[in-house]
């Protein structure tokens, strides 16, 4: 298998285990304070990619190397998760989901400010089709609904772009799981003492979806999804395997109708689907 094919390959597997994190994280917040879960899933991460960097004996990253894995916990470790699980408190994950569509859009943008891409200016059209199309969607919702969770689903996005950009462009260098586990390192001793002072006063209440939700982010969304992530991008291009989150939606969709029995309301289906057509079209102009 080629470097390409690879990438792809690795990002496919990276976005299947992402799909899950909106609905885990909507059940975690069922139970669980969204500013414990965002700091609880970095420590028990963190911990974990401690071990695992010890263990394989890494050597620790350069010094020049250090901004940029500030950047990567910024924008995956703390801001995404974080966000997300605030806007989850005034929307439901699928409605959520659809904005995963904005996710390449952001990727790309800064995968040309931080990492160098150059990608031809049909994919802009498309691209930015796809996001007027998730604003859209939006919109008919009606911004009086929840328009604050809404504006953290977009925050979020602009993060996770910037750390997914960030973090592809290191791994050239580090190697994807190395990337991850060394930002995760790096946050885990403030990620660590506030998950110990925000512990809840009892656990006794919390049922076992939120705990399933929690082990889920902790580990899938928090570590191992990057593993494959972060090699995809760095081996296929960011602009490129980055179109693979357009299928997000498609998974995350239906883990929400399965797991949650939430409302897949017929405009969120036509929106993803108008979504990854935009985002496909813009694929072949990647490069």
């Amino acid at each position: 298998m080629d470097r390409t094919a690879a990438g792809w390959l690795n990002g496919f597997i990276g976005v299947l285990i992402f799909s899950g994190s909106l609905p885990a994280t909507r059940m975690a917040v069922m139970g669980f304070d969204p500013v414990f879960l965002t700091v609880a899933r970095a420590a028990i991460a963190g911990l974990i990619a401690l071990a695992l960097l010890v263990l394989f004996r890494e050597k620790r990253p350069a010094a020049s190397d250090l901004l940029s894995l500030v950047i990567v916990a910024f924008g995956v470790v703390i801001g995404f998760p974080l966000l997300t699980a605030l806007a989850l408190t005034h929307i439901t994950s699928a409605h959520s989901i659809v904005f995963i569509g904005l996710l390449p859009l952001s990727t790309a943008i800064f995968g040309v400010i931080r990492g160098g891409e150059r990608p031809q200016p049909a994919f802009w059209i498309f691209s930015c089709v796809g996001s007027a199309l998730v604003a859209g969607f939006a919109l008919s919702q009606g911004v009086t609904a929840a328009p604050l969770g809404d504006l953290l689903m977009l925050a979020a996005i602009i993060a996770c772009g910037l750390g997914y950009a960030e973090g592809a462009k290191l791994s050239r260098r580090l190697g994807g799981w190395q990337v991850i586990s060394w930002a995760l390192v790096l946050s885990l001793p403030v990620m660590l003492a506030l998950a110990l002072f925000n512990l809840p006063p009892s656990f006794a209440a919390i049922e076992t979806p939120a705990w399933a939700g929690l082990v889920y982010v902790s580990l899938f969304s928090m570590l191992i999804g990057f593993f494959f992530w972060y090699r995809g991008l760095a081996q296929g291009g960011i602009a490129g395997v980055g179109q693979l989150q357009l299928l997000q939606p498609f998974f995350g969709l239906l883990l929400a109708a399965t797991l949650l029995h939430e409302q897949v309301s017929p405009i969120m289906l036509v929106v993803t689907i108008a979504i990854v057509g935009c985002v496909a079209g813009a694929k072949k102009f990647a490069r």
